[in-house]
């Protein structure tokens, strides 16, 4: 039997399912750490009208040319709460994949305009690590992350809290 099929016996099949290696646990950060979060993702204009339909933001400076033409920017923005998503998405293999909950998201912060065909790019910096006073298998990890356009130039920062599991001390499951 090969090891595609199960060669453990009697167990059949194994089937990987990610959760014992996707992520890290709260013991793998230290303040002052930093994480470049790769790829970048380019915005289009389908994905920002797709998360204005979402959403149900009607704002025709997200939507119409020609409105857009006349605010301060002179073309439309992308939803500045796309941005936001995009960007909690990106960090979440480097900082919340093994979360057990994202507790706060605070300072959230728009620096400057995001257009379709932007790519951003973000990076987060470890502020606090601390294990629980209640629940010493877990603790609460504080970063702060900032997006940037492909300019360099910053579009977005905040603050957030995630829950992280502790490792597992040799014998417990993981």
């Amino acid at each position: 039997m090969s090891d595609a099929a199960g060669s453990a016996g009697t167990r059949g099949p194994q089937r990987h399912d990610g959760r014992d290696s996707f992520g890290r646990y709260l013991d793998d950060f230290v303040p002052g750490d930093e994480f470049a979060h790769w790829p970048g993702r380019t915005i289009t204009e389908y994905d920002d009208t797709l998360f204005a339909a979402l959403t149900m933001n009607q704002h025709p400076v997200h939507s119409d040319a020609a409105y857009a033409e006349g605010t301060q920017h002179r073309q439309r923005l992308a939803v500045g709460t796309l941005v936001f998503s995009l960007v909690v998405g990106m960090t979440v293999r480097d900082i919340s994949g093994r979360a057990i909950a994202n507790l706060q998201y605070d300072a959230v912060r728009h620096l400057g305009p995001t257009f379709h065909g932007d790519t951003i790019y973000a990076r987060s910096t470890v502020l606090d690590v601390r294990p629980s006073e209640q629940r010493p298998d877990r603790g609460i990890l504080e970063v702060e992350t900032v997006a940037e356009n492909q300019r360099g130039e910053p579009v977005l920062s905040f603050r957030r809290s995630v829950l992280l599991p502790r490792r597992p001390l040799d014998g417990d499951a993981a």
